[in-house]
């Protein structure tokens, strides 16, 4: 039998294809969703921030140096000096790893278990899902900041509980969308057809209910993303968050707010801006992110 050599020349332009493919459909997605494009510009500079932060910060964001306490923005500091001269500009950049932690740690572990509990009450139903959703209807009557106040004056400042702290007041609100659409796949035609051919609940609901929900848990975990950032800075404003030293946009506000916002205005101006660049830049991705899988949702 005769081998068929390969053809490296059509090889390479079935994969040039492709890559124009994708690169096509990327910029006609951002002619559609032009502040979509902006937010995920803005989520990806954020991103890029965080893991290079070591790189790209001029200079340590904890040492101190009283001889430029207080500098305004310019030469040696390019955005300026805290009062205990600290380099602003790297405090902010180093202050982006926090956030980017704290939002996609609080978001994902919220979203884990809003998943799991929302797929359960939904599918098993009963005494299950009587007691799941009291319990969410009591978690739902407080306001994401105040349960996330509660959780963090009872865990006490640190990264891990500011994540937990977060995470558990996002709980709710995915388990009740997961359940939703649950309780409408459970009985379509494909869920009963798994079940005449003797397939376990289990599997029915991991393998066949399940991914079905995807589509509404990536835009409620885009959406959830900036509410997440945004507690954060209020925690860590209200010194509930991340502790010194560790360089967190709110705690820089909570630091100069008060005291310095006439004498050093650029010690507020700087990190507020991070922070609303930082959680606009999220809700435009999750509003295109919407749009994009939810049809009935396009303008």
């Amino acid at each position: 039998m005769a081998i068929k050599p390969i053809d490296h020349a059509a090889e390479l332009s079935k994969a040039g294809a492709g890559v124009e493919s994708r690169l096509g459909k990327a910029w006609f997605l951002a002619k559609s969703y032009p502040l979509g494009a902006v937010g995920l510009f803005l989520f990806l500079g954020l991103l890029f921030t965080g893991i290079f932060a070591d790189v790209l910060a001029p200079m340590d964001p904890v040492k101190t140096n009283a001889d430029t306490s207080l500098q305004g923005p310019g030469g040696q500091h390019m955005l300026g000096a805290d009062m205990m001269g600290r380099d602003l500009l790297s405090r902010i950049i180093h202050g982006a790893r926090i956030s980017l932690a704290v939002g996609l740690g609080s978001t994902i572990l919220g979203c884990s278990f809003g998943v799991i509990i929302g797929l359960a009450s939904g599918y098993l139903l009963g005494w299950f899902d009587l007691i799941t959703q009291r319990i969410i209807d009591i978690m739902q009557a407080l306001p994401l900041l105040v349960m996330a106040l509660v959780m963090a004056a009872s865990l006490g400042p640190s990264l891990e509980n500011t994540v937990i702290a977060i995470s558990i007041p996002l709980v709710p609100h995915v388990a009740r969308v997961i359940r939703s659409n649950t309780l409408s796949l459970r009985e379509m035609p494909f869920v009963e057809a798994a079940k005449a051919i003797g397939m376990s609940e289990t599997r029915i609901a991991v393998k066949h209910v399940l991914p079905n929900t995807l589509a509404p848990l990536i835009v409620l975990a885009t959406a959830q993303l900036g509410a997440a950032i945004l507690t954060e800075a209020s925690l860590s404003f209200l010194g509930l968050g991340i502790p010194e030293p560790h360089p967190s946009w709110g705690r820089m506000l909570s630091e100069s707010a008060a005291e310095y916002v006439r004498t050093a205005p650029w010690l507020v101006i700087f990190p507020g801006i991070a922070i609303s660049l930082a959680v606009f830049g999220a809700n435009l991705l999750g509003d295109a992110v919407r749009d994009i899988l939810d049809p009935r949702q396009r303008s």
